[in-house]
């Protein structure tokens, strides 16, 4: 298959030549090691993968001696296998004034993370790599930042093919793994069926500790069936034949794997009586498809569940264009006791934009009824959006524009 351009690919070589490490993480088979080989290209930097045993065991029983082998500059893949290399991995960097002489990968995991962050604090960035964005596989890549305004919106829409319908759902019912996207349906669930059995639940056993399998499974598939809801641990457990103290602790590690991330609500001290418990949503909706056995584009797009998959597929977008974009921003949902809600705020600098979303063409003033709860807050209020299949951005009315999904 021909190489997809990523867009974490400026991100990173801009932190390379910040940092004297560079990270990698995401879950299983989103494209990682393709990605640091492919940008390795053209380099003097040696490659060694943590997969094969003879460098893993090396790697683990003298660090030292590795290093003296294999040489920075150094691409290591696979690095949550030798954790044993960081402490050495810090000693060179504070002998050396050089950026960019560690490049690291890393199926995700929380023990990784901490490991590598206590050892190489202040000498190395870790960046999270998440499964293909449905402008990836355009090819498209804006060099402007998204910003909710008329006038952006509009430039930007003219990079992007018009809104449709069936390519959107092929794009939430097929999802981002690069090795399953231009996969037959049939092909598509033995994919599916082996990365569940070869990465998931292996990693469960061998990394997490989790002997009830059948149960893990059990709850995958709960999960999937909650997606875009607000969590209940109790309901989770029950789908799986578990306490509601391990539903919780299973949905850490399936967070820790890169495979569900959790909205958090959002808060303050202006807005009383707000809700407490998250969202859970599924890093990549094809695999959320697979687990709930929507079986083609066009069953999940009529079913009853394709509101939920919809909002999934543009919170995911969006979480892809923030964490691989230059700005930093808090992604949070708005619940209140009243039950207003607001589908997803974008605080930027200090001001939020107010995100509904909603998989209709035409949408009303009622999709924004809940916005103005957001007044009374101490934060301003900046322009928000109704984030739809639309085939135009359009105001909606002074401060809310009707936004393409498209066009993330």
């Amino acid at each position: 298959m021909d190489y997809i351009k990523r867009d974490i690919e400026r991100k990173f070589l801009h932190m390379s030549s910040a940092f004297k490490a560079v990270m990698v993480v995401g879950a299983r088979q989103v494209g990682k090691s393709t990605t640091l080989k492919r940008l390795a290209e053209g380099q003097n930097r040696t490659y060694v993968t943590m997969d094969d045993s003879r460098l893993r065991n090396l790697a683990q029983s003298d660090p030292k001696l590795f290093f003296q082998t294999f040489q920075p500059p150094i691409l290591i893949d696979e690095a949550q296998k030798a954790p044993e290399l960081f402490e050495e991995i810090k000693i060179l960097c504070d002998a050396s004034d050089v950026r960019g002489q560690f490049w690291l990968s890393g199926s995700q995991s929380k023990k990784l993370v901490k490991k590598a962050g206590d050892s190489l604090a202040g000498r190395l960035c870790i960046l999270k790599m998440y499964s293909l964005s449905a402008r990836e596989k355009l090819g498209i890549a804006p060099e402007d930042e998204l910003e909710f305004s008329l006038k952006s919106l509009t430039a930007r829409q003219k990079l992007f093919p018009a809104n449709n319908i069936m390519t959107t759902f092929e794009n939430i019912w097929r999802g981002g793994l690069p090795d399953v996207w231009k996969k037959d349906e049939e092909q598509f669930n033995e994919y599916y069926n082996s990365y569940v059995e070869t990465y998931l639940m292996r990693d469960a056993v061998d990394d997490y500790g989790i002997a009830d399998t059948e149960g893990f499974r059990k709850f995958l598939r709960a999960c999937a069936a909650f997606t875009g809801q607000l969590i209940n641990y109790n309901d989770l457990g029950v789908s799986a034949g578990v306490s509601s103290v391990t539903a919780k602790e299973w949905v850490k590690i399936l967070q820790s794997m890169g495979i569900i991330f959790l909205l958090e609500p959002y808060a303050s001290n202006e807005l009383k009586r707000l809700t407490k418990t998250p969202k859970l949503y599924f890093c990549d909706t094809g695999f959320c498809a697979y687990l709930s056995s929507w079986t083609s584009r066009d069953v999940l797009m009529n079913g009853a569940a394709s509101g939920h998959y919809y909002e999934n597929y543009v919170i995911g977008e969006l979480v892809r264009n923030y964490a691989y974009g230059k700005n930093k921003v808090n992604l949070n949902f708005y619940r209140d006791a009243k039950m207003k809600e607001i589908d997803l705020i974008v605080e930027e600098n200090g001001v939020l934009h107010p995100v509904e979303i909603k998989k209709t063409a035409t949408p009303d003033k009622s999709a924004i009824k809940s916005f103005s709860v957001l007044n009374a807050g101490e934060r301003p209020v900046g322009t928000g959006a109704v984030v739809c299949m639309t085939d135009m951005t359009l105001p909606l009315d002074e401060n809310v524009l009707v936004m393409p999904s498209g066009v993330i």
